[in-house]
C-alpha cells in the first residue's frame, strides 16, 4: 500500500502538472483487503501481481502508474486498479484554493481526494481463463 500512496502522490492526470491524489483511510483498508483477496489462490500471492493504477475522471481514464509488487519475480497476473475522483462538493470547492505558487505543495497544482468507491480487474498473465472484474 505504501507503494500505491508515493504513485498516487506523484500522479499526472492528462497532461497537467502532477496532482497529489490522496487516498481516505477507509479507501487504503479496503483497496488492501480486496488485493489480498484477489491474490490468495495465485502461486506467489499478492507478490506475484502487475498493479496498473488507473484514476477515473468524468469519462476519461488516466493511467498513473505501474507496479511491479516483488520487481525479483516474473508476474503471474495482472490488477488493474481503477480509482476514481471524490465527486462531492467539498472536494472541488477546495480546487479553487490552491494555487500553482503554493509554498504548502511546492510543484504540486492541487492535491485531490479520490472517492472510497473502486474497481479491480484481474487477468492470469499465462491461463486462458477469462477476466474478473470486482466493483467495491
Amino acid at each position: 500500500m505504501q507503494l500505491l500512496r508515493e504513485s498516487l502522490a506523484q500522479a499526472r492526470l492528462g497532461s497537467r502538472r502532477p496532482a497529489r491524489l490522496l487516498m481516505p483511510g477507509q479507501l487504503v483498508s479496503q483497496v488492501g483487503k480486496e488485493l489480498l483477496r484477489l491474490a490468495y489462490s495465485e502461486p506467489c500471492g499478492l507478490r506475484g501481481a502487475l498493479l496498473d493504477v488507473c484514476v477515473e475522471q468524468g469519462k476519461n481514464c488516466h493511467s498513473v502508474g505501474q507496479l511491479a509488487l516483488d520487481p525479483s519475480l516474473v508476474p503471474t497476473f495482472q490488477l488493474t486498479l481503477v480509482l476514481r475522483l471524490d465527486s462531492r462538493l467539498w472536494p472541488k470547492i477546495q480546487g479553487l484554493f490552491s494555487s500553482t505558487n503554493s509554498p504548502f505543495i511546492p510543484g504540486f497544482s492541487q492535491s485531490l481526494t479520490l472517492s472510497t468507491g473502486f474497481r479491480v480487474i484481474k487477468k492470469k498473465l499465462y491461463s486462458s481463463e477469462q477476466l474478473l472484474i470486482e466493483e467495491c
